[in-house]
């Protein structure tokens, strides 16, 4: 009895451990140039596609009203407040701790970008990579829950 038991709380940890070890939740976005707090972006599923849309802005000098001026597809002219930065990542089919396929665009320049996704730490960091080509940004994102 007591083996079933220990059993059956092994598998609980490393369910709970692997459910944290998925890019979706609420992220607190750091630039990866001044190092300053920009967002919450909340990292969804939806039939194993993620998207992430800004949820709060946290710079200060960003306003509540500004709007995705220099993006140059359908979120043209939409509230940074809500726009959906990231869209189309899926696991990746060879390496299982990566979520690719997808893009991220960043609102400040409007350029899109190829995206990796990669949980680190336990799942309590992100590691988000916009690439084209063989030129990357990297960004790690904290989460918050």
């Amino acid at each position: 009895m007591k083996r079933l038991a220990l059993a059956a709380a092994a598998f609980l940890l490393h369910t709970a451990v692997l459910a944290q070890a998925t890019p979706v939740g609420l992220w607190k976005t750091i630039d990866d140039e001044t190092k300053q707090e920009k967002s919450l972006v909340r990292i969804s599923d939806s039939a194993g596609v993620l998207t992430g849309r800004i949820e709060k802005l946290l710079d200060p000098t960003a306003k509540p009203g500004d709007v995705c001026d220099k993006c140059t597809d359908d979120r043209k002219g939409k509230p940074i407040l809500g726009l959906t930065i990231i869209r189309n990542a899926k696991p990746d089919e060879i390496d299982k701790s990566l979520w690719t396929g997808g893009d991220i665009t960043d609102p400040n320049n409007g350029k899109t970008y190829r995206l990796r996704l990669k949980p680190t730490d336990g799942g309590k960091l992100l590691e988000v990579r916009g690439y084209v080509g063989p030129f990357y940004r990297n960004q790690t994102w904290i989460r918050v829950e």
